[in-house]
């Protein structure tokens, strides 16, 4: 009989890369959101599974980029500290856009750090096997990677040969997780998330990077059901206008989406309200970054 293994991969790489579809894909689950808009993913999120004998515990890291603000100084430095916590790390290359200045900027790192990590060509659909073929040499070129593998997170397609090699590669080890669990991340804060994601989704670009959602009530009920009451802080008296919408049209359609998204998920009644105010220097409050494991002086 098999020993069991278990084990942290830190998904690392530039922002949009596919890090968090990887990780959906492999829990079966919905555990990091996802939208097409860069630097979605805030803070290190785990999400738990099993293949084969193996426990894998997949990090999902926010997106390492040039940071600007102090927020993306935390974000960056959530990052590189999965990084440094994993049994294995995978750096995750989109292969449409191949080698750019931030993936570059990783592998300057991983040659700095003298470390060791797996290569992952995602959204390999969209690319021919003459472009993926260069593409691997390329960054073989660059860095001795200890493996190399091709996928696509969004359809599924070649992704087993890389979970079995996380599953051969972890260590010898007890699992560290009930076997139906998916994250430790508390159900207050995927909710919202969820919230987060359809806010990317649905509001022009530049807004759902200046606000930030804030469980302040998970409570259960008698009947089985959950009332969640979530703020939505954000930079500007306009910006709130937005969020709302004329009449309140766009904050109900954020508000629906989502609750409908966790009913299917947690399989429970959802009561959600989400309240928007304006706090200008939500940014420099540091109660925004506790509950979500960042370093406020990163």
């Amino acid at each position: 009989m098999k020993p069991t293994r278990c084990g942290y991969v830190a998904l690392i790489g530039a922002p949009n890369a596919g890090k968090s579809t990887i990780t959906n894909n492999f829990v079966g689950s919905k555990v990091s959101i996802v939208s097409p808009k860069a630097q979605t993913t805030r803070t290190t999120i785990k999400g738990i599974g099993i293949y084969d004998n193996t426990q894998i515990i997949f990090m999902d890291t926010p997106g390492i980029f040039e940071p600007k603000r102090r927020l993306d100084r935390a974000m960056v430095a959530s990052a590189w500290s999965g990084f440094s916590d994993a049994d294995i790390n995978v750096l995750v290359v989109d292969a449409h856009r191949g080698m750019n200045e931030e993936t570059s900027a990783i592998i300057d790192e991983l040659i700095r750090r003298n470390a060791h990590a797996v290569l992952a060509f995602n959204k390999i659909d969209l690319e021919t096997s003459e472009h993926l073929q260069e593409l691997k040499e390329e960054f073989e070129n660059l860095f001795a990677f200890d493996a190399v593998f091709m996928f696509s997170a969004q359809t599924g397609d070649h992704m087993t040969d890389f979970y079995q090699y996380l599953a051969d590669n972890l260590p010898e080890s007890p699992w560290y997780y009930p076997e139906e669990q998916m994250s430790d991340m508390p159900l207050r804060l995927l909710a919202a998330e969820i919230v987060r994601e359809k806010m990317f989704l649905n509001l022009r670009q530049e807004i759902p990077y200046a606000l930030t959602v804030e469980p302040e009530l998970w409570e259960h009920k008698e009947d089985g059901s959950v009332r969640a009451e979530m703020t939505i802080y954000v930079q500007k008296e306009g910006q709130k206008s937005i969020v709302l919408g004329h009449n309140g049209t766009m904050i109900k359609k954020i508000g629906q989406a989502a609750r409908e998204e966790l009913e299917e998920l947690l399989e429970q009644r959802i009561h959600l309200f989400l309240f928007v105010k304006v706090r200008e220097n939500w940014e420099e409050n540091p109660s925004h970054y506790a509950d979500w494991g960042l370093n406020f002086k990163a």
